[in-house]
Parts: structure tokens; C-alpha cells; sequence
């Protein structure tokens, strides 16, 4: 497999899923202020939508979009749990999560809060709806370790990865202290460190 990835991006969830499931796989890094990789080439050849991730699984055969690619890399590897047991209310908890993530946060960040034209007055409702949003985890998070219960899962990897943008926005995360001590969990298993590193994230 290979793994189209843009250092920090959301393609960083998958790239931690990837490792977590102890799956091989290649990185193809893209810069996407040129859309070109790391060989000069075109990344919309690739993608024609221009955006990572993209996991090539064999060779002509490209995936998109983060949260299908995550439940795909579960399915790929059921002994390491990285999703709950079909029928499960832990299962039904970690979808749950993974549409939160990717429709509450995910797209509350992008593509607001990363362009500079963006109108002052959109980047504060913008922001505003993330604290509550982090107000809505923190409450979540203080009645168990991980978002879908009491095992990690790929939830978790991809709410860690959205909220890590948090860092690079200048966003403080010191309101939610429980919030905070989970990205702190998260981050300190050995699959995310080494993501991290391999991406160039580690200080």
C-alpha cells in the first residue's frame, strides 16, 4: 500500500492508523501549496480533487476521504480491535465519533481557519463553535478513557488529529483539561510518535 500524505494534514490520521494496525505500507509526500510530490509529478494525476489522503491499496486501485479509509484500514487488521465489534454499542459509540469529528471538527478548522482572507467575523464563529464543541469532549472524555469507551480506537485517531491542528492555530486547549490529558494519551502511543517523527511533528 502507499499513502499519499501531507505532513500534520488530516492524512496524518490514517497514516496512525496505518501504523497502529501494524500494516505495511509506503509514504509519497505532497506539498500541497503546488499539488506536486516529491518527485516533481502532478498530484491531481493522483487525485484529481487535489487533497490527501489517498491510500493506493493495489497498484491502480486509489482510496479518498479519511473517515472510509480509516474504517478500511480496521477492516484490514480485526486482530489489533482498531473498531469495535459490529453491533456493538462501544461500534455504534466510534461511528458515532468519526462523523462528529469529521462534520463538527474537521470542517469547522478546514477551510476557515487555515486561509488568511478569511473574514474576521467567520473566524470567530468559527472558533466559538469549537469551544463547544471541546466543551462537548471534555465531558465526554471525563466518563471514559477513550471516545468510544474504554478501548482506543479509530476514532480517537482521528479526533487527535483534528484537534492537533488546535497547536498550529494558536488555539488553546488549556480549558479543557481532559480533553488535553487524551491528547496527551494519544499521542504518547509508540504508533502516533512514530508517525509523528516520520512527518517531521516531533519538537
Amino acid at each position: 500500500m502507499k499513502l499519499y500524505f501531507s505532513p500534520g494534514a488530516c492524512s496524518l490520521a490514517v497514516h496512525i492508523a496505518l501504523r497502529e494496525a501494524g500494516l505495511p505500507f509506503d509514504l509519497a509526500k505532497v506539498d500541497l501549496a503546488t499539488h506536486k510530490l516529491a518527485d516533481g509529478s502532478d498530484f491531481f494525476a493522483v487525485n484529481p480533487r487535489g487533497y490527501v489522503p489517498v491510500l493506493e491499496t493495489a497498484p491502480g486501485e486509489r482510496r479518498t476521504e479519511v473517515t472510509a479509509l480509516l474504517l478500511k484500514v480496521a477492516s484490514l487488521a480485526p486482530a489489533k480491535a482498531l473498531l469495535p465489534p459490529a453491533g456493538s454499542p462501544q461500534h455504534d459509540q466510534a461511528l458515532q465519533w468519526l462523523v462528529f469529528v469529521a462534520t463538527e471538527l474537521h470542517k469547522t478548522f478546514s477551510p476557515w481557519l487555515w486561509h488568511k482572507e478569511t473574514a474576521a467575523s467567520t473566524r470567530d464563529a468559527a472558533k466559538q463553535k469549537l469551544a463547544a464543541r471541546f466543551t462537548d469532549m471534555d465531558a465526554h472524555l471525563a466518563q471514559a478513557p477513550w471516545l468510544a469507551g474504554e478501548a482506543f480506537s479509530v476514532a480517537d485517531i482521528y479526533g487527535f488529529t483534528i484537534v492537533n491542528w488546535s497547536n498550529f492555530l494558536g488555539i488553546s486547549l488549556k480549558p479543557y483539561p481532559v480533553l488535553s490529558a487524551w491528547m496527551d494519551r494519544v499521542r504518547a502511543r509508540p504508533a502516533v510518535q512514530d508517525a509523528l517523527g516520520a512527518e517531521g511533528l516531533l519538537s
